[in-house]
Order: structure tokens, then C-alpha cells, then sequence
């Protein structure tokens, strides 16, 4: 009885996990409280996941990508990729793909996705494609480089942790790096021969059309401007490069032309780059209304960071205006500009009706920021207070994390050791306050893992797990075990698609090894089928990386199921054949 009521909860927690009308952690959780009430697991039990060290691991891992994030090294990174590619979009394509594979072996895809968008759109205007033609590789690359090593995504840590629970011995740092460098080279070809075919143009259809990201932005010349008395055309803002948008003087609005004089106290509506309207921050008698407003307000500005963030479709400010949000208040964040493609926005900004995929330049601490981005409001595109003593630092980091990754590899100390021993070095050095380690650890997630983890125990002591596993070995036990884990790794790639793909590991992983039990043959492929099945799957835009370039890249679904499932297939295919020859079946 004990199994069937543990399946049902199985059920019903793949439900409300692909749903999400509540929260994974807080499913998790009921779900712990329900096998306890059930007399299925023991306290003990239920919360012995959340003691297991990978949690250490994953935690340090999240502090370790902030530090990189935050210091502007993975901007720096994303620099000096964009600035070694040539201008051929095969092969640019392809060199992209493979640094971008690299970083992400080593640090959080949907990370190094964020960092990397702002410069590849970059790219992209520089070498006159749209956006489209870039974005999809970028978030495929930061996918299929999670694979290559144990680290490279937190479904490779949670599945490793499990295994080492279940006496199957944990997951080498790089046991996964020849099949995952394998899948890496495969898709990226796949990409460069079908899927550039394949991916839409869509130059004039949003924020790629710009040549230039455009900021709309207001302007206020004070007393003693040098602005004063000059011709538009012939004026600071001209050489600057800004566009002349309106003029409001005296709450008139006064026609732009070109032989318009500027005068003290004109609010100038301009259209410019975010390096030039960060040079008017600092360019005697100008300011941006915004910064005049807070500092009337009494709000010091010289701590606050400037960052560039993209509305997500989920977010609370579509369909709405600045002004009608109360934006500032909700989020003691101010809006400094905003920029929307080819489309010229001429209203107040704070007027605007604000759409999914435009980009805002804001202003406030950077802890403000990450709670929007955590909260699903934004995502941080580029941030513009990278100074070079917080960059100092974050390199330093950038060394401990490889010299961690060597000592852990080599055995010299437990990798969760060694990682979290370079997370208190950051904490120590200042290169990350304690207030954002706390902010910067997706709680979620552990839960989720933790949680996860004692839900496998229960479908053992509860013989769940064999339950389901002789149905499995029954129906496709017969094709031999080949077509069985072929069976298991399709399964999870599906999961993955109403599930986060930790959940979907951690529900499949439990019958695939009481299956191959059952059927005599050696676990340890069926385990890490199920790993890398989890981390491949770009059939939909709704894994995280591809949600972050679908807006920007003006992408549909359609483009997804067409150019994703061709390389999920590709990639599926390679693990279903590759994972026995690496891990014997027998």
C-alpha cells in the first residue's frame, strides 16, 4: 500500500511542479511532510538530504558565479571572446559556441547566458546580422557546455550526490568531460550545418534592428550649462552623438528643429548610448531628470550601480508605465532611460507602456537588482560600475576557483572543500558582501534538492521504485537493456520540459536504478543516462537560458521545437550510444 501512495504523490508532485502555481521548494516540502505523515520516512529521514555535502557544494558554487558575475570577470570573459572572433557568421558562429561551451563547463549556464548577451547583440551589430542569428546558438553553447563536467549544472551535483548516497560512488570532476565534449562538438555542427539554415532573420522586428542600443532619456540643463545659447544641431549633444528627441521649456513642448536655441531649465528628451548618457552623470550643468529628482529627495547617489536589464515576459511592469507601477517606490530602483529596437519611444519615459524585451538602464545597489532579477522582473544584461579594484578582486577569485578545481580533481582535498574554502576567501577579501552571498544562493533549488534526494529513499523503503521498475522491465525488458535505458533517457528529456531539470532527474533516477537491478545489469550508465538526458533537452524556450534570448531574438516556439529538436535528437541519440560504451552495461 505504502507504494502506491508514494506514487501518487509522485504524481502529483510532477504536476504541481510543471504547473508551478507553488513554489518547487514549497512542493518539495509538503511532499517531505506528507511521507512523514505517512510513516513512509523518518524525520531523520526526510531531512538527511539537506546534510548531504553537496549542498556545500552547490552553495559555494552560486557565491563563487556572483563574485564573477558582479566584478564584471565574466563581462571581461564575454569581452574578449566577442573581440577574438572574426566577422564570418559560420565560423564565428562556431568559435562562439565553443568559448561560450568552455565557461559554462565550468560555471552556471543560465549565468553565463546573462553575462554573454549583451556582448554578443554586440557582435551582432558590429558584423550586421540580427540578434536571431547569434542568441539561440549562445543559449544552446551555455546548455550543452553544463555537460562536460561535474560542476557544469546542478543537475550533474544533485545526480552524483544521489549516486554516492546509493552506494554507486560519486561523479569525477571531469568523468563526464570525453562524452560531454563529444555532445558539445556534435551540436555545435548540428547548429553550423542545419540549424544556421534554419534560424530566423528577423532584422526590423525589434531590439537587434537598432544599430546602436538607443536609450530615450531626459535631460535637464541647469544654470551655467555650457549647452546654453546653442544651436541643436551645433550643440554638445550633436558631437556626443546624441538625437535631439522634444524640448519641454516651461512645461511647453517646444519643436526640436535644428536651429533651436538651448536654454537654462529646458528638460531635452535625447536618444543616445548608455557610455554617452553615463558621461552626462558627469558633465558639469547637465543631469539626468531622474538623478535630479532623487537627489531633491535626499537620496545618495555615489554608492548606487548602474545596470542594464531586460523585462522578462512574467514581469509585473508589461503593460504598465513607470509612473502607474510606482516602480521606484516597489523596488527603490530608478529608471534612468529606456530603449525598444527601431521603434523611437518619444513620450516621458516614465509614460511609456512598457513590453516584454525592453531594456531599461537602471540605477540603485546592486542587492536591489538581484532581488528584481531573482523575483523574475528583469534580467541584468550588462552592469556599468565594474571598477578596476573589484575586478582585481574577482580575478583573484577567477584563480582560486581553477586551483580549486585542480586540487579537487587530483584528490588533494574533497571538491566541496576546496570550492567552499574559495568562497570564504571572497568573503574575506570583500569581493562579495555577506548580505549578497545569502541573496546570490538559490534556496530553491537546494530545497528542491535536498528534498528530492529523501523522496528517492522513500521510493526505495517503500518499494515504489521496484513497483515501477518491474512494470519498465516488463514492457521493454525484452528489446534488452539497451532499449530500456534509451527508454529512461527519452523520459527525462520529456520531464524536463514541464519540470526544472533537477526535479526531472531526481523523480526518473530512483526506478532506472531498481530497473537495472532488476535486470542484473550495472547501474551506474543508467545513472548517468538520466544525468545528461536532464541537461540537453532545447526542444521549448522554457530552460532558463533560452527564456533570457527568446525576447531579444524575437524568437517563436516554432523555433525552438524545429532547431532544438534536431540537436536534442542528435544529442539523445549520442547518449543512448555513447553512455554503454563509456559505462558498460555488464
Amino acid at each position: 500500500m505504502e507504494a502506491y501512495y508514494v506514487i501518487a504523490l509522485l504524481l502529483i508532485s510532477v504536476v504541481m511542479f510543471a504547473t508551478e502555481k507553488i513554489s518547487v521548494d514549497i512542493v518539495t516540502l509538503m511532499l517531505l511532510v506528507a511521507l512523514v505523515l505517512g510513516g513512509v520516512l523518518t524525520p531523520k529521514e526526510a531531512f538527511s538530504g539537506f546534510s548531504d555535502e553537496i549542498i556545500i557544494l552547490l552553495g559555494s558554487i552560486f557565491v563563487i558565479g556572483a563574485v564573477m558575475r558582479d566584478t564584471g570577470v565574466l563581462d571581461l570573459l564575454g569581452r574578449s571572446l566577442t573581440r577574438a572572433l572574426g566577422t564570418k557568421i559560420t565560423p564565428l558562429t562556431g568559435g562562439m559556441m565553443g568559448g561560450v561551451s568552455l565557461i559554462s563547463a565550468f560555471m552556471n549556464n543560465t549565468t553565463v547566458t546573462a553575462m554573454l548577451l549583451g556582448p554578443v547583440m554586440g557582435l551582432a551589430r558590429q558584423i550586421g546580422v540580427s540578434n536571431s542569428r547569434l542568441l539561440m546558438p549562445l543559449a544552446f553553447a551555455s546548455i550543452m557546455g553544463g555537460t562536460c563536467t561535474l560542476i557544469g549544472t546542478s543537475t550533474n551535483v544533485a545526480v552524483s550526490g544521489y549516486m554516492e548516497k546509493v552506494g554507486l560512488g560519486a561523479v569525477g570532476m571531469f568523468e563526464l568531460t570525453p562524452i560531454g565534449v563529444l555532445l558539445v562538438v556534435a551540436g555545435t555542427l548540428t547548429m553550423l550545418l542545419v540549424g544556421l539554415r534554419w534560424l530566423p532573420d528577423r532584422a526590423g522586428e525589434g531590439v537587434e534592428a537598432a544599430p546602436l542600443r538607443q536609450y530615450l532619456a531626459e535631460v535637464v540643463i541647469l544654470q551655467g550649462s555650457p549647452l546654453i545659447g546653442q544651436e541643436i544641431h551645433r550643440s554638445d549633444f550633436s558631437v556626443l552623438g546624441f538625437q535631439v528627441l522634444k524640448i519641454v521649456r516651461l512645461g511647453m513642448e517646444v519643436e526640436a528643429t535644428p536651429h533651436e536655441r538651448i536654454e537654462a531649465g529646458d528638460l531635452v528628451l535625447v536618444a543616445g548610448i548608455v557610455e554617452d548618457l553615463i558621461k552626462i552623470k558627469k558633465i558639469e550643468g547637465l543631469d539626468i531628470l531622474e538623478d535630479l529628482s532623487l537627489r531633491g529627495a535626499g537620496f545618495d547617489l555615489d554608492g548606487a550601480g548602474i545596470a542594464e536589464v531586460v523585462l522578462t515576459p512574467k514581469s509585473s511592469l508589461v503593460g504598465t508605465t513607470l509612473r502607474e507601477s510606482n516602480f521606484r517606490q516597489r523596488s527603490g530602483l530608478s529608471v534612468l532611460a529606456i530603449h525598444r529596437g527601431a521603434q523611437v519611444v518619444t513620450k516621458h519615459p516614465g509614460d511609456v507602456s512598457l513590453l516584454a524585451g525592453d531594456v531599461l538602464l537602471i540605477q540603485g545597489s546592486l542587492e536591489r537588482m538581484r532581488t528584481s532579477e531573482e523575483n523574475g522582473e528583469v534580467v541584468i544584461l550588462t552592469k556599468h560600475d565594474h571598477n578596476s579594484k573589484a575586478q582585481a578582486k574577482g580575478l583573484l577569485i577567477l584563480a582560486a576557483f581553477a586551483l580549486a578545481v585542480l586540487v579537487g580533481s587530483a584528490g588533494w582535498a574533497p571538491i566541496s572543500i576546496a570550492l567552499l574554502s574559495v568562497a570564504i576567501i571572497a568573503v574575506l577579501t570583500k569581493s562579495i558582501s555577506l548580505d549578497s552571498v545569502y541573496e546570490n544562493i538559490d534556496w530553491r533549488l537546494l530545497i528542491l534538492i535536498g528534498g528530492m534526494t529523501a523522496f528517492g529513499q522513500a521510493m526505495g523503503n517503500s518499494g515504489a521504485a521496484q513497483l515501477l521498475a518491474s512494470a519498465i522491465t516488463e514492457s521493454l525488458g525484452g528489446l534488452g537493456p539497451h532499449a530500456v535505458l534509451a527508454g529512461f533517457c527519452l523520459l527525462t528529456v520529456l520531464l524536463t520540459q514541464p519540470m526544472s531539470n533537477a526535479a526531472a532527474a531526481l523523480v526518473t533516477l530512483p526506478v532506472a536504478l531498481q530497473t537495472a537491478v532488476q535486470m542484473g545489469v550495472n547501474a551506474r550508465p543508467f545513472a548517468i543516462g538520466v544525468m545528461l538526458s536532464a541537461s540537453i533537452s532545447m526542444l521549448t524556450p522554457f530552460e532558463p537560458s533560452c527564456i533570457l534570448v527568446y525576447g531579444p531574438g524575437k524568437y517563436r516556439f516554432a523555433d525552438f521545437l524545429k532547431i532544438g529538436g534536431i540537436i536534442t535528437l542528435v544529442l539523445i541519440g549520442l547518449i543512448i550510444w555513447l553512455v554503454p560504451v563509456w559505462w558498460p552495461l555488464k
